[in-house]
């Protein structure tokens, strides 16, 4: 089969992208595309030209595998297809239904018009990859659109929807019938013999820009955009565009393109991609294993937790009843609920009528009898064993025979909550992180006897709510949370020995992430921190610092008092000398002697005791890969997407440097802290994290 259709409609051609299964423009696309422009070009009895695709969609960008090797792709690349579209005499219309994503949209701003369906979505998410756009995205798209509609849209890969195009002026017009509709403008075109309209010549809306438009664009996304590269390409490449004459600004983009392609960064973000997909594969769940159809949902808990986990649902159109047993506790989760929703609104970022429909899909209960029709009921308590429990219980009574019966928990034992019902099969994790309404992550636990079907349902249901879905054993803190004790003890050693709260939560910044993890702490309530360790048990030669205890009891409990390992103006954390001589006096009862401690040993006390844990959680398979752990903390816990997760950037920097890490704390620190077993091979064998599958 073709991969584009030359498809005649009287005077006007239709050339077809199809390349199940969105339509990438692979090598054949682009050779289809090349033939049909040259055949349509020389036959005179075409009159004009209409670019779309099939199935549904246009075409949802470059061919991501082409990507992937690094290489220089082969001719004819998109680049030659535009300057073929635009030196071609007859009208080209792209016909816009489903997505025009990357270089896909780069296409259709290459031809002349676009028509758009009202449903379709059109964006340049290159940024996500660690690239720029490459085939003059940012430079007709800036034409188009003005700088600071280009600044907002490309720097955040964002997918625009079509009545957002429009307003932009991305797209020309909506249609239902959207070829129908690019085939009758392309007639009406040529019988008004209108001149054609190339974008790259259009300077309207780049003409006259104050610079200080970049340098203000350049300070606002500092915050997100510390330590990336693509991000500040974007916008050296847009302000080419309305600062330099037009072939110039059009090499540099070219320029800046091969810089990201090149660039260590797009490495790591194209790997994320890959393991976020293969994250959702289940080696033991067959591929015909149908879901669960999940068409209500009830949410037990109405705090923040819950009522988060009731919103995902909501704005994924799925109706849900949110249950507390109080009237007082769920009327105050609902008006949090419709807080959250106004604040959206009040900064643009969702519609009023968006916010009506999903607060519809939401209804309140006090009454557990009230679930009796749900596909699916999740618990988001108290996290407490035995609280827990009674709630199951409770599901045990009401819910349907067919219902999955899922529980929040962030590390407790998902087969002690099975145990409380009389189908195991039924019961699994979903271990939303908050706030649930915007954290990505869905960490998926399954119990020794959990259903394949169930196991299916949640990693579907993950998809359906633009969550990514990863599966997890069972075991004290599954896989994100049991790393992370490690991180959060070392910290403290290192207050010990001598760092101080600003030179940690630095060295982590730098390194990438948005906080670190003493800010954390602080942010998250030092008392929540000092309740959830004391709950668990360490081995006879483990210690635990004492300074969260002293903290708590001085009441330091983080930004909520003002002061915890910094003291707070407003949400500003300032260095506090009263929090350097508590730890001190930390110091001296324990005999330590204080030092200087440098930037790297820094990290690499902190991170690669994560890398050693999670390296015996592939071993133990809660886990399934390690990859999977990588999409773990680049969406729950904020390791920069562009160092690739811990797994990725401990393989790239050497995992033997991670075993003589482990090695020089074993000693003081206990048999856990010695390197993992599965590390020790991997290194000594030179194989990186394939070596374990």
């Amino acid at each position: 089969m073709p991969a584009v259709n030359y498809r005649p409609d009287g005077d006007v051609v239709v050339l077809q992208i199809d390349n199940p299964p969105v339509n990438a423009l692979s090598l054949a696309v682009r050779e289809g595309l090349t033939d049909g422009l040259r055949r349509a070009a020389a036959d005179t009895a075409v009159k004009a030209i209409v670019v779309a695709g099939a199935r549904g969609s246009f075409a949802a960008g470059a061919d991501i595998n082409e990507i992937a090797s690094g290489l220089v792709l082969k001719s004819p690349i998109t680049r030659e297809i535009q300057a073929q579209m635009e030196a071609t005499p007859k009208p080209i219309v792209a016909a816009i239904e489903g997505a025009a994503l990357g270089g896909g949209l780069e296409l259709a701003l290459a031809c002349h018009w676009r028509i758009a369906a009202n449903g379709a979505k059109v964006g340049l998410p290159e940024v996500k990859l660690g690239l720029i756009p490459g085939a003059g995205g940012t430079q007709r798209f800036t034409r188009l659109t003005g700088p600071e509609a280009a600044l907002e849209a490309i720097t955040s890969g964002a997918h625009l929807p079509a009545p957002r195009a429009l307003e932009l002026g991305v797209v020309d017009a909506l249609a239902d019938d959207v070829v129908g509709e690019a085939v009758r403008f392309a007639r009406r075109v040529v019988q008004e013999k209108r001149p054609l309209r190339i974008a790259s010549d259009v300077a309207e809306r780049i003409t006259g820009v104050n610079p200080e438009v970049f340098a203000a664009f350049r300070k606002k996304i500092e915050p997100k955009a510390r330590g990336q590269l693509a991000p500040w390409r974007i916008i050296d490449s847009i302000e080419a565009a309305c600062m330099r004459p037009k072939e110039e600004a059009f090499r540099l983009e070219r320029e800046y393109f091969n810089e990201c392609r090149d660039s260590p960064q797009r490495e790591a973000l194209v790997h994320v991609f890959f393991a976020e997909r293969e994250a959702r594969k289940i080696p033991d769940v067959p591929a015909d294993v149908e879901p669960l159809a999940v068409r209500r949902v009830a949410v037990v808990g109405a705090g923040t937790m819950g009522g988060g986990i009731a919103m995902c649902f909501a704005n994924a159109g799925i109706p849900v009843s949110l249950l507390d047993v109080t009237r007082e506790a769920l009327d105050r989760g609902l008006g949090a609920i419709r807080k959250n929703y106004a604040a959206s609104v009040a900064r643009g970022s969702l519609t009023q009528q968006r916010m009506d429909e999903a607060l519809s899909l939401i209804r309140g209960v006090t009454e557990y009898e009230a679930l009796v029709d749900a596909d699916i009921i999740i618990e988001a308590v108290f996290e407490d064993l035995q609280v827990k429990k009674e709630v199951f219980a409770n599901f045990e009574r009401v819910a349907a025979a067919h219902a999955i019966l899922a529980t929040n928990t962030s590390s407790l034992d998902i087969d002690a909550i099975a145990a409380t019902t009389s189908r195991p099969e039924k019961v699994v994790g979903t271990h939303f992180f908050s706030p649930a309404n915007v954290m990505r992550l869905l960490e998926n636990v399954r119990g020794t006897r959990t259903s394949p079907q169930t196991i299916a349902t949640v990693m579907a249901l993950g998809k359906t709510l633009g969550k990514v879905p990863v599966l997890a054993g069972n075991c004290d803190g599954f896989i994100g949370n049991r790393m992370l004790q490690f991180y959060g003890a070392e910290a403290e050693f290192l207050l010990e020995e001598g760092a101080t709260p600003e030179q940690i939560d630095g060295v982590i910044e730098s390194f990438g992430f948005a906080m670190g993890p003493l800010a954390v702490r602080d942010l998250a309530g030092n008392d929540v921190g000092y309740l959830i360790r004391k709950s668990r048990k360490l081995p006879p030669d483990e210690r635990r610092s004492p300074l969260l205890q002293r903290l708590v009891e001085q009441g330091r409990l983080g930004q909520k008092t003002g002061k915890g390992f910094y003291r707070y103006e407003g949400r500003t954390r300032i260095a506090d000398p009263e929090v350097l001589e508590l730890i001190e006096g930390v110091s001296r009862e324990l005999g330590i002697e204080r030092r200087e401690i440098d930037d790297r040993e820094i990290l690499e006390r902190l991170l690669h005791p994560l890398v050693n844990e999670g390296a015996r959680i592939v071993d133990e398979g809660i886990a399934l890969r390690a990859s999977d752990i990588d999409v773990v903390y680049v969406n729950g816990y904020g390791f920069p997407a562009y160092k690739g997760g811990p797994m990725y950037w401990a393989e790239r920097a050497g995992l033997t440097h991670v075993v003589e890490t482990m090695r020089r704390l074993a000693p003081s620190h206990g048999a856990r802290w010695r390197p993992a077993p599965l590390l020790e091979r991997l290194a000594a064998s030179g194989q990186g994290w394939k070596g374990a599958q």
